[in-house]
C-alpha cells in the first residue's frame, strides 16, 4: 500500500482576494475549480506550474466571519529560485510577518492569516 500526496487545503474567507494573493505573491495558478451544484462551496485548486503538489482552497458560502487560526502552528513552504528578488517582492506587497536571518528563512501571511514559509532553493 502507498499513499501520495494529492494536496493541501486552506480554507478562506474572501475566494478573489486569496486567489490574487497567491497569483502575485507566489506566482500559482488555476489549475481546476469545482463548484457545489446548490452552490454552498467553491473549490479552487492552485499549482505552481512544476511539482505535481496542489493547493485546494475551499470557499464556503455560509462562512460569515475570517476563519479563527488559533495559534496557527502549521505552515506550507514554498523554495524559490531567487530568494532576494522574493524578499524584495514581499518585502514590497507588505505580507512578511516573521524573519528568521539566522536560518535563511522568511514568513509571509496570507489574506486570512495563514503563514507561508520562504526558504532558498537547495543548490
Amino acid at each position: 500500500m502507498n499513499f501520495t500526496f494529492a494536496h493541501n487545503n486552506l480554507n478562506v474567507y474572501d475566494l478573489d482576494k486569496s486567489l490574487e494573493f497567491y497569483k502575485e505573491a507566489l506566482g500559482l495558478t488555476v489549475t481546476r475549480t469545482k463548484d457545489a451544484d446548490d452552490g454552498s462551496f467553491t473549490l479552487v485548486y492552485l499549482g505552481d506550474g512544476t511539482t505535481p503538489h496542489l493547493l485546494e482552497l475551499t470557499w464556503l458560502r455560509d462562512m460569515d466571519r475570517p476563519y479563527n487560526l488559533g495559534d496557527n502552528e502549521i505552515h506550507l513552504a514554498f523554495e524559490v529560485d531567487d530568494f532576494d528578488a522574493a524578499y524584495a517582492k514581499h518585502k514590497e506587497m507588505g505580507c512578511i510577518c516573521f524573519e528568521n536571518p539566522k536560518m535563511g528563512i522568511y514568513f509571509i501571511s496570507d489574506p486570512d492569516g495563514y503563514w507561508l514559509e520562504i526558504v532558498p532553493a537547495k543548490n
